[in-house]
C-alpha cells in the first residue's frame, strides 16, 4: 500500500533551520506532484509548498516564500522541505501529500497523506 513518512521535525530556535523529508513507497512517485501542508493547534490545515512531478515547477504560500524551498529526488522517492529563518508562527504539524491531479493548492485534491511531523519554533 501507499506510504508517505515524514521526518526531520523537531524543536528549533527562531531564526534557525530544519530540513523535512518525506519518503514515499507503494506508488509511482515520479507520476505525482508532491505538497507540504501544515496545521497549527486550533487552526485549519494550510498549504505550504508544492512541486510538480518533474520538479520543474514549485509553488509556495506567501508566508514562507523566500524562506522555504521544496525539492524532490525521484530516484530516492523523496521530497524535501528546507526551512530557513524559522519563525514562531511556523510552529505546526507538517504533512506531505501526493497529488495525481493538477490543483496543488487544495488539500482535498491530494490522494495520499503522511502522518505528519512536528515542528516547534521557540521565540
Amino acid at each position: 500500500q501507499v506510504q508517505l513518512v515524514e521526518s526531520g521535525g523537531g524543536l528549533v530556535q527562531a531564526g534557525g533551520s530544519l530540513r523535512l523529508s518525506c519518503a514515499a513507497s507503494g506508488l509511482f512517485f515520479s507520476k505525482y506532484a508532491m505538497g507540504w501542508f501544515r496545521q497549527a493547534p486550533g487552526k485549519e490545515r494550510e498549504f505550504v509548498a508544492a512541486i510538480t512531478w518533474s520538479g520543474g515547477m514549485t509553488y509556495y504560500a506567501d508566508s514562507v516564500k523566500g524562506r522555504f524551498t521544496i525539492s524532490r529526488d525521484n530516484a530516492k522517492n523523496t521530497v524535501y522541505l528546507q526551512m530557513n529563518s524559522l519563525k514562531h508562527e511556523d510552529t505546526a504539524a507538517y504533512y506531505c501529500a501526493a497529488l495525481k491531479g493538477q490543483d496543488v493548492w487544495r488539500s482535498d485534491e491530494y490522494d495520499y497523506w503522511g502522518p505528519g511531523t512536528e515542528v516547534i519554533v521557540s521565540s
